[in-house]
């Protein structure tokens, strides 16, 4: 009998988890598993971490916390504190489905010129990620592949999966 194949930890842009839950339709109370391809890439990227079929996602509570004041912000999204947080919650709980769950990195990394991105690639290098999905073309994906972890973009990264997934179910 053949064991299932390792799950890959994947370290998720900020700006996606965000917009995972801000654009268009999608609303984490409703993730459908598994996710289909749909007009919000960042929601079926979160959808594809939450199956943790294939992957599983790695937070530190950096992470955590710029989610929530991106969200709560007036001047951006202006959420609820209160929803912003189960928002955090419930991803913390996503994470908490593989290995890595919710860490913080021991190793400063100074690859880029943003600090925030350099917290992201710390993460990545802390959990040893297989994986940072991101659409932050100016910065972490001009990095791509950085110390060997390829960098892509959400709609590239939910088209692989989804490519992957049809694939299996056809044979």
């Amino acid at each position: 009998m053949s064991r299932p194949a390792p799950r890959t930890c994947v370290v998720v842009d900020i700006h996606v988890l965000v917009l995972a839950v801000s654009d268009g339709d999608s609303s984490f109370e409703s993730w459908p598993s598994p996710p289909p391809v749909s007009d919000n890439p960042a929601a079926d990227c979160v959808g594809v971490l939450n199956d943790a079929v294939e992957f599983h996602l790695c937070l530190s509570r950096h992470i955590l916390e710029h989610v929530i004041r991106v969200l709560v912000d007036p001047d951006g999204f202006g959420w609820d504190l209160d929803a912003a947080e189960e928002y955090v919650q419930v991803l913390a709980e996503i994470a908490g489905q593989g290995p890595c769950g919710v860490r913080e990195p021991t190793e400063e990394v100074m690859a880029s010129e943003d600090w925030e991105d350099n917290k992201i690639l710390a993460l990545a290098l802390e959990c040893d990620a297989g994986l940072i999905v991101s659409d932050d073309e100016a910065g972490l994906l001009a990095l791509s592949p950085w110390r060997g972890i390829p960098i892509i973009p959400t709609r590239e990264f939910v088209n692989r999966v989804d490519a992957m997934r049809r694939s299996r179910r056809r044979r």
